[in-house]
């Protein structure tokens, strides 16, 4: 079986979210949007409850929450980016927003939707949209590979991960030849021809 990849072209991250807004189907486009917003994994997603991101109190999308790793058992604080937070007031807006409810709840249970139905989301929709294979744990990885190709340091990427290893980081990147091409490209001493000073 294939390793999972990030979703390196910005543009298919957008056709995905865009994809269950047309829809109408809010709850599965803030699953898109937070799970490239995050790097959360899924199962720590799926708990969330509304109280998490959103203040009853002051009727607002919070600007950050903490939560502990499911995997990890360590402790995190995510901060909440202008992207993530206009489709959480969305959400806010075209939903009913009860406090200890699940975040991404399930219209049958009532409960949180389970990692299989987030997969089988993502995926069918990755399909119709071909878009390639695409999975939840894509989302994670997605996170990484912008962040990265945008100049953050692989240090504070492996932090955000709670990675013990940069080796395992470097996975979740995906490099691919094009990036080590790039990263070749993009040193430059002035050591052309030209580019000598003359004796």
């Amino acid at each position: 079986m294939n390793p999972t990849e990030p979703i390196r072209d910005p543009n298919h991250v957008q056709a995905l979210a865009a994809y269950f807004f047309h829809r109408g189907e809010v709850r599965n486009y803030v699953l898109i949007v937070m799970g490239v917003h995050t790097a959360l994994r899924v199962s720590d997603m799926l708990r969330l409850r509304w109280d998490d991101v959103y203040d009853f109190r002051l009727k607002r999308v919070r600007r950050h929450f903490s939560l502990v790793e499911r995997k990890t058992r360590k402790s995190k604080t995510v901060a909440l980016n202008k992207d993530l937070i206009a489709a959480l007031e969305y959400f806010v807006e075209h939903s009913n927003p009860v406090s200890g409810a699940p975040l991404f709840e399930s219209r049958k249970t009532g409960r949180s939707i389970s990692r299989v139905q987030a997969y089988r989301i993502i995926s069918a929709a990755a399909k119709e949209l071909d878009l390639g294979r695409i999975s939840c744990h894509s989302l994670r990885k997605t996170f990484g590979y912008h962040v990265w190709k945008r100049g953050v340091s692989p240090i504070v990427i492996m932090a955000i991960y709670a990675h013990t290893s940069f080796a395992t980081t470097k996975r979740y990147l995906g490099l691919e030849q094009d990036d080590k091409n790039a990263a070749y490209a993009v040193i430059s001493f002035s050591t052309r021809p030209e580019c000598i000073i003359p004796h």
